[in-house]
């Protein structure tokens, strides 16, 4: 039926002819193009390495996680939260709405099934997408469109400090934690001072541990209300009426207020606005929801940058040495796209698209990218409808130069 430029590969492994996208991961970026696509009676196949929807969410997030922004800013297309849910849905009622999710749209992946490589075939001007099994076995999908969702978040992000093989005690990163139950006494040295470093030293003291976190740099810390209205939601109303940076002035005058002065606690915040900061580097702002009270009281002590490890031992940049149990990383994620996309055009080294949102949804020969936007679910959710309702409209032209009746039926692969 059609000509590839490496025919023998093609014999080693099973083909599968996808009549639609291929979508790479099934974390909530994948089902909402999916629920897109599915409305229209657009095949697809969703791939996951995973054996579950959202992975991340379900294995490599700590018990006490909560959404940190109100629910109607992270639900996705088409489908909102139930009314009994509150204004911050625990991690297990946003796995149960992602599951929902999943379930009305009738969206079924392919688990197990790790992306091995995606490349376009010029030859042919389709997509092949090789993937391996859990078991073993291998299957190339070919398709004109591929939806590339793994995300900002896709492996853990582990730095390189000096003597950390040789400190001896537990070392995990933050995606490995879960509680504090197990750490009950003991000194644990914190590493990162972002959402998860400040929420996990809370959850630490509240399960009678002795937690220190590292704070290298300046960092923005907001109380997640204001005035009984979610921080976020007060930004986002503001930015309707005025400009960026008078929104940031606002925001830290509130912060200062509700807050007071945090920097002689050792959190510095930085010269650019909170707001300004997220939308042009991705950092987000810490919503404080109990750690600075404890910051405080000095039941979760801040430490600077570490110099290095030894033996049970950690050494700060001003000198200080600290004996410690353990250690969380709770340094971060980053992309997997370079590791398993063969384009660089759309794509740049750190695995995210090189226009920034709301231009990076879309490349060249059907390549799409949702859930990099830096702008969380509902970020996420924009690029999410124009990507189904984009791929629709091609799939729909592409029938008619076929000559071909759209189908009512919704099936979605046919092997070669």
């Amino acid at each position: 039926m059609f000509s590839f430029s490496d025919n023998t590969d093609m014999f080693t492994r099973r083909c599968v002819w996808v009549n639609g996208p291929v979508i790479v991961g099934a974390g909530p970026s994948g089902l909402a193009v999916a629920a897109g696509l599915k409305d229209e009676g657009v095949p697809f196949v969703i791939l996951d390495r995973a054996d579950c929807i959202a992975s991340l969410w379900q294995k490599r997030t700590y018990d006490r996680l909560k959404l940190h922004l109100p629910k109607r800013f992270c639900q996705l297309p088409k489908f909102p939260f139930p009314e009994d849910y509150p204004e911050y849905p625990t991690k297990k009622q946003f796995i149960d709405y992602l599951e929902s999710y999943a379930r009305h749209f009738d969206i079924n992946p392919q688990f197990n099934e790790s992306v091995e490589s995606a490349k376009y075939d010029e030859s042919c001007r389709l997509w092949r997408v090789k993937t391996v099994s859990v078991e073993g076995g291998e299957v190339e999908y070919i398709c004109q469109w591929l939806v590339v969702a793994t995300g900002e978040n896709a492996e853990r992000l582990v730095p390189e400090i000096e003597g950390l093989k040789e400190f001896g005690g537990e070392v995990i990163h933050a995606c490995d934690y879960k509680s504090g139950e197990s750490l009950r006494g003991k000194k644990v040295l914190v590493v990162g001072c972002g959402n998860s470093g400040m929420e996990i030293s809370l959850d630490l003291c509240n399960h009678d541990a002795k937690p220190s976190m590292v704070v290298r740099s300046s960092v923005h810390i907001l109380p997640r209300e204001m005035f009984g209205k979610s921080t976020f939601e007060l930004a986002v109303f503001m930015l309707r009426w005025l400009p960026l940076w008078f929104v940031d002035k606002i925001l830290l005058v509130l912060a200062w207020m509700i807050l007071g002065n945090i920097e002689k606690f050792g959190l510095k915040r930085p010269s650019v606005g909170p707001m300004e900061l997220k939308n042009t580097r991705g950092k987000t702002p810490v919503l404080d929801i109990g750690a600075l009270a404890k910051i405080r009281s000095r039941e979760i002590q801040v430490v600077p940058g570490i110099k290095r490890f030894s033996c049970g031992t950690a050494e700060f940049v001003d000198g200080e040495k600290l004996e410690f149990d353990s250690v969380v990383l709770a340094t971060g994620y980053c992309s997997n796209v370079p590791f398993w996309l063969q384009e660089t055009e759309f794509f740049s080294k750190n695995g995210f698209p090189k226009e920034t949102f709301p231009h990076g949804w879309k490349g060249k020969a059907g390549l799409y990218a949702v859930g990099f936007t830096r702008r969380g679910i509902s970020g996420a959710s924009a690029d999410a409808l124009k990507i189904a309702q984009d791929i629709t409209n091609a799939w729909k032209d592409d029938l008619k130069k076929k000559k071909l009746k759209v189908p009512t039926h919704r099936r979605c692969i046919s092997t070669f």
